[in-house]
């Protein structure tokens, strides 16, 4: 029996049409899932990139210790599973995570997998070994991590300086996964060895990725799928078109437009489509050691100039959120209720009183209509960054500063960032589903991820409260005063959280799309084709 479901009306202006058929007896075995992706990330090491492209497609080859539940649409501590790790423990005071591990694992090589593979990429991670990361993006993540021991090989303790009630969802991160000891990150870059469901094939820069399935994987009965390969195509109308072709069997995740989404609706009527939030702002990243930006009022300045709901407007067709560094409300735990964040600078509704404050600041610094300030706006070179990088500069018109727009290859861009050669610029970051993710990897003094060079010991002082903070209602208060000192200090502005859609033939099943996590989703052993 088959089942259409006819228009699905949602709260927001966009009407998705789904068609879905009723649940097969049995899930089936064998085929290999096509999709593009519409980037080429630099290597296939989950722990030295910061980019979707690179994690995304690598989940399915390692294991956590543990994860999200990968059928929960909503991360938190709450929806956290075993993986490696059979469960785990707290001792009293909150400052050791005891796991015990699984036995007879293998990783792809053939090796066994102990708890001394669980010690040492930790100690990757945190820079106690000899073996070295070219980059370690969320080192500041374990900076209340002590030392990891082992108990024989199949118990690890992780240590803490100080309770941090929280800790667990860095290790269910999609970027937490556990590497083998014995093969040197170096070689991870290229091959990476893991104990998941699907093994590495190949990646060829700018054409593809492949993996296989893992006919070893200590889940028995998993994954379903012979095999996962993505075609980069950076053309997001030539990758639709192709989708609707039949090419592939679905698209990457949260990479439609509403336009593209209508695209996908008007000439594939079968497809299943869902429009969710993918967790990810838009951000305005101001290096603040780099002349006059090292100037808080100017950064305030900018932060007035911005008219957020146009971003929504013109960019997103409506399909998009305001938020802070936390994803919004509701499907983000963490977000400011309307009152507190509109009460933030630059978020008054009010822009054109806002702008007025901003030309007054402005005038103030030596600035006006006859000496305007001239700044390069360097983003990443692709439409979901170049797009919103137009309008962002045509805003900061308002406030007497004239942007010329720099787009720069992914592979370039992160590399100047993080020699901060730059000094404003258009990127990305996510809030996380926990404060301590977003809060640690960006915005605390001299963390690995905090590109604009800021530095508050008054937000180091409240991260560091908030993390201890066992109750929630509490915990969220500390996070809305960090970020309101945040927005005071114009730290990165966040323009808008996306909203974007992933579309699939009607034969993929299995999968969950997260609603709070870009990161999260994609161990993939659970997907299936009906067909």
């Amino acid at each position: 029996m088959q089942r259409n479901l006819g228009l699905l009306a949602t709260a927001r202006p966009l009407i998705m049409v789904l068609f879905t058929a009723a649940p097969s007896l049995a899930e089936k075995a064998g085929g290999t899932l096509r999709m593009y992706s519409p980037d080429s990330p630099a290597s296939m090491s989950i722990h030295e990139e910061i980019t979707f492209y690179a994690e995304g497609p690598m989940m399915g080859v390692f294991n956590n210790l543990v994860m999200f539940d990968q059928h929960v649409k909503q991360n938190s501590l709450q929806s956290i599973v075993p993986d490696l790790a059979t469960s785990w423990s707290w001792n009293e005071d909150g400052t050791e995570l005891t796991l015990p591990l699984r036995q007879s694992v293998k990783w792809h090589d053939g090796e066994p997998f102990t708890a001394n593979d669980v010690k040492c990429t930790w100690d990757l991670l945190t820079g106690k070994s000899s073996d070295k990361l070219r980059v370690n993006p969320r080192k500041s993540w374990y900076a209340n991590l002590d030392r990891v021991t082992t108990d024989g090989d199949y118990e690890v303790t992780f240590h803490l300086k100080r309770p941090q009630p929280a800790f667990l969802t860095f290790l269910a991160s999609g970027y937490s996964p556990v590497y083998p000891c014995h093969i040197p990150a170096r070689d991870m870059r290229s091959h990476p060895i893991g104990t998941g469901p699907f093994k590495f094939v190949e990646f060829k820069p700018n054409e593809g990725i492949k993996v296989r399935r893992n006919p070893d994987y200590w889940k028995k009965d998993r994954p379903y799928l012979d095999g996962i390969e993505y075609t980069i195509i950076r053309n997001l109308s030539t990758a639709v078109l192709a989708f609707v072709a039949g090419t592939f069997d679905m698209t990457f995740p949260y990479t439609l437009t509403v336009p593209l989404l209508k695209d996908v609706g008007a000439q594939m009527p079968q497809a299943s489509c869902e429009m969710s939030p993918d967790g990810v702002s838009r951000n305005l990243t101001i290096n603040h050691r780099v002349a006059p930006f090292d100037k808080p009022e100017l950064r305030r300045a900018m932060a007035l100039s911005l008219d957020r709901k146009a971003f929504i407007d013109i960019i997103t067709a409506g399909q998009g959120d305001v938020g802070g560094v936390m994803q919004p409300l509701p499907e983000g735990f963490w977000g400011m209720p309307s009152e507190i964040l509109h009460a933030l600078p630059g978020y008054d509704p009010d822009v054109q009183k806002n702008r007025q404050e901003a030309r007054q600041i402005m005038e103030q610094l030596g600035y006006g209509p006859g000496n305007r300030l001239k700044i390069k706006l360097m983003t990443r070179d692709l439409p979901e960054f170049r797009n919103p990088a137009v309008l962002l500069i045509d805003q900061l018109k308002e406030v007497y500063i004239d942007g010329d727009l720099e787009p720069v290859d992914t592979t370039n861009y992160f590399p100047r960032m993080v020699r901060r050669e730059f000094s404003v610029a258009l990127g990305a970051g996510a809030g996380g589903n926990d404060p301590d993710q977003g809060l640690y990897t960006t915005y605390v003094c001299n963390a690995e991820n905090n590109r604009m060079g800021y530095c508050s010991p008054e937000v180091d002082e409240l991260t560091d409260r908030q993390s201890r903070e066992a109750d929630q209602e509490r915990r969220k208060r500390l996070v809305w005063d960090t970020e309101r000192k945040l927005a005071e200090d114009g730290a990165q502005p966040a323009l808008y959280y996306t909203r974007l859609a992933t579309c699939r033939q009607p034969y993929v099943k299995g999968l969950t799309i997260i609603v709070n996590s870009i990161y999260n989703g994609w161990r993939m052993e659970d997907v299936w084709l009906d067909k």
